[in-house]
């Protein structure tokens, strides 16, 4: 196949409950793209499901020799990649159509580096939560700061940053750390407020459990270089911005 212009990289443990939907939400995209999938170690009927892709030409599967975690499997994803583009798309999670072309309309128009949309919250099941979290049109390196408004799923980056800052430690958000990273040398993010991404809260997932999660983000200040005193700050603003967002959960 040609060289795509975006490759979606969807990291997966265990997923077969999900991952067709996450699947069929990258390819009803109409742009130019590849989907790898890696998988760290499943053991459930991920696999089975992931078979009925190997015919097409924009799908490529790799299976982690050793579990390498989520972090570790998106960077592998990035390493393989043959797009321009990285958009990031976690096996439970799902896309409305339309977002890949609206991102990369915003990233050319704009000259940034890293897209990212609004996203709706949904169950468990799938179901609607009723809740929309919002994302501002300029992103900058302060705004990221004070609360991290870049979900993962939603993000497409140029892939010469995803390479340059690959995602790192796993006792915290290594995804947070990253977006901090890019934006501090490329400058503010784009984003598109829109429900382009159907985020699901997964029964244990990270936001659900919100107590390892203020752990891991005062962590994110910590490993991006302040100390003590100016984390502690930040992540009061992230506990405030915290409570906004989840205060109908």
């Amino acid at each position: 196949m040609r060289m795509p212009e975006v490759s979606v990289v969807m990291p997966v443990y265990n997923g077969e409950k999900y991952i067709r939907q996450a699947i069929e939400s990258v390819f009803i995209q109409d742009v130019s793209l590849e989907l790898l999938v890696i998988d760290d170690g499943s053991w459930d009927g991920t696999a089975g499901i992931l078979k009925e892709y190997e015919g097409r030409e924009n799908f490529r599967y790799f299976r982690n020799s050793s579990n390498l975690g989520a972090a570790g499997s998106r960077n592998r994803g990035v390493r393989e990649a043959r797009g321009r583009y990285i958009a990031f798309l976690d096996a439970d999670d799902w896309w409305e159509e339309g977002k890949l072309s609206a991102q990369l309309k915003q990233l050319k128009s704009t000259g940034r580096v890293l897209c990212s949309t609004g996203r709706t919250l949904m169950d468990s099941s799938g179901a609607d939560t009723g809740r929309y979290i919002p994302v501002k049109e300029t992103v900058t390196y302060r705004d990221l700061l004070s609360h991290n408004s870049i979900n993962c799923s939603s993000v497409v980056v140029k892939k010469e940053a995803a390479l340059e800052f690959p995602m790192e430690h796993d006792d915290s958000h290594e995804d947070y750390i990253t977006w901090l990273k890019i934006l501090k040398k490329y400058g503010p993010a784009v984003g598109i407020d829109r429900p382009y991404l159907k985020y699901r809260l997964s029964e244990g997932g990270k936001s659900r459990n919100k107590l390892k999660s203020a752990r891991m983000t005062y962590h994110v200040y910590r490993y991006v270089g302040y100390g003590p005193v100016k984390s502690t700050c930040f992540f009061i603003s992230y506990a405030l911005h915290g409570l906004w967002k989840y205060r109908k959960k």
